[in-house]
């Protein structure tokens, strides 16, 4: 089990998994929140489906945004991160959402891989339960950090946490702010503070 991170706080993931990584999966869980009550059930207010969707957003030195991975491309220009693709609904155990990244072909150009998550139906984290974020390093199979991103709300979308190169090495920032919009490119202000 790997460490379980609070917002804000940065960890380097090769220190945390034991040795050095070549592939991370970023998984995004999540369950659609339960409201009870015959009300509830009869007027919408249980179970369901939400569109939440999670993106990866490459950045260079200066803070520019280079490319992004997300539903509608699922693999950078460079081949080096993949996503695994869309979940509609949040049904299921583990993962609903992988993004690959292989750090051995990450071009040196690029600094830092900002995940974000929106629900692009744009229901709000009131009706989210169980989100959370997690590196997993692919060759093993073990988890290195897990970051709880069910704090319910009114926002529609959330700057999970990057990754990113530090004195040659990768590290991860758990960031957890909640923000508004049905894709990435609605969070850009909210990921520049973060860069």
């Amino acid at each position: 089990m790997g460490v379980n991170l609070s917002k804000g706080q940065k960890i380097s993931l090769e220190k945390e998994a034991g040795g050095a990584l070549t592939k991370v999966i970023m998984g995004l869980g999540w369950d659609v929140a339960k409201s009870g009550g015959i009300l509830g059930g009869l007027f919408g207010g249980g179970g369901g489906s939400v569109d939440l969707g999670a993106s990866c957003v490459l950045f260079d030195e200066a803070g520019k945004m280079v490319d992004t991975v997300w539903f509608q491309q699922l693999q950078s220009k460079d081949g080096s991160i993949v996503h695994t693709g869309d979940n509609r609904t949040g049904d299921g155990d583990g993962d609903d959402e992988q993004i690959i990244v292989d750090l051995t072909r990450v071009p040196a150009g690029i600094k830092s891989l900002m995940f974000v998550v929106n629900s692009f139906t744009g229901q709000s984290f009131t009706k989210i339960a169980n989100a959370t974020c997690r590196i997993v390093d692919q060759a093993s199979g073990k988890e290195v950090a897990k970051f709880d991103l069910s704090c319910q709300g009114e926002h529609t979308a959330q700057v999970m946490a990057k990754i990113y190169r530090h004195n040659g090495e990768w590290k991860m920032h758990a960031i957890g702010e909640n923000a508004s919009g049905r894709t990435f490119q609605e969070l850009l202000p909210k990921m520049q503070p973060h860069l």
